[in-house]
């Protein structure tokens, strides 16, 4: 059976040979998952809107893909991939095969999968340019940016993960748009001491630990896009972090964002880990997205006791 997953704005597409358990939860990694999607640059902006030689070899350039792939039980086991650009944001699993190109394909392991790839410079049969089709796919042409769908297709064993990023392809249509710049927690902290990166941090006893990340306040750009009357509109991040590990749960899974008044919430979250576990060390994810393309995370370890 296949459930669609939407969490932290990352749109999963799961295949497995059992069902996904309802009750399941996001922040409890105990199977084959994809955690997390980075393009760097988060999303590319031409110099002009003009279409220009330039222009489009500014849309084109390289861009770094990575991935977190998660196996905490597949002991180290291979995981095929293949990595799509479409043109429909709808097909989330990129079945079109006139409306897609390959950008890669291979076997790797659990942990960060880097691949770099050139979407923007993909091209469909008669050498019809994928932007183009993603335009003529786009409700508003192009308005709010062209979102290219990266989807990967991710297999260990007999489980099966889609998961879609949307490439961002912009140009300086209002005065002051800026490219995006991504996002990055400054660090971590467990009942307000520092979280090393370098080493497990020792933890014990029943909990709840109080997890938090450093100050990004003053991380969140605050930037320009273009309005219904191509007027410019000024908006501010509100960064999203969603909260994962391979023991116990998180509450709230994910913190942050804002609210309807405009009200942001904090990045403080609690893990506790079940009551009838054995002594383990832990692997903890924080992944970070900004609301507009940009996402990144941090990997943290702990020896817990009870």
């Amino acid at each position: 059976m296949k459930a669609l997953l939407k969490y932290g704005g990352l749109s999963l597409l799961l295949g497995a040979a059992a069902c996904v358990d309802v009750e399941d939860q996001p922040s409890n990694v105990h199977d084959f998952r994809v955690l997390g999607i980075a393009t760097e640059p988060p999303e590319l902006m031409a110099s002009a809107c003009e279409i220009t030689p330039e222009t489009l070899d500014e849309l084109s350039s390289d861009v770094t893909y990575r991935t977190l792939l998660v196996d905490p039980a597949g002991e180290g086991r291979p995981i095929q991939y293949t990595l799509w650009a479409c043109a429909d944001v709808e097909d989330r699993t990129c079945e079109d095969a006139a409306n897609r190109v390959l950008l890669a394909e291979g076997t790797t392991t659990a942990g960060e999968l880097e691949l770099s790839v050139r979407p923007g410079a993909s091209t469909l049969a008669e050498d019809t340019p994928l932007l183009e089709r993603v335009q003529e796919l786009d409700p508003y042409q192009g308005l709010g940016g062209l979102r290219m769908p990266l989807v990967l297709r991710a297999q260990a064993g007999d489980e099966v993960v889609y998961a879609q990023k949307l490439m961002v392809f912009w140009c300086p249509a209002v005065e002051g748009m800026r490219a995006n710049v991504q996002p990055v927690i400054p660090g971590l902290r467990v009942d307000d001491a520092a979280w090393p990166a370098d080493a497990p941090l020792e933890l014990r006893g029943a909990g709840p630990f109080v997890v938090t990340s450093e100050d990004v306040t003053a991380l969140q750009e605050t930037y320009v896009v273009p309005g219904l009357r191509l007027e410019a509109v000024t908006l501010r991040e509100s960064w999203e972090i969603s909260w994962h590990a391979t023991l116990g749960e998180f509450a709230p899974q994910q913190t942050g964002g804002s609210s309807f008044g405009g009200q942001e919430g904090r990045h403080r979250t609690e893990w506790e880990p079940p009551e009838d576990a054995q002594a383990q060390e832990v692997t903890f994810w924080a992944v970070v997205r900004d609301g507009r393309g940009g996402s990144s995370w941090l990997v943290r370890r702990a020896n817990w006791s009870p």
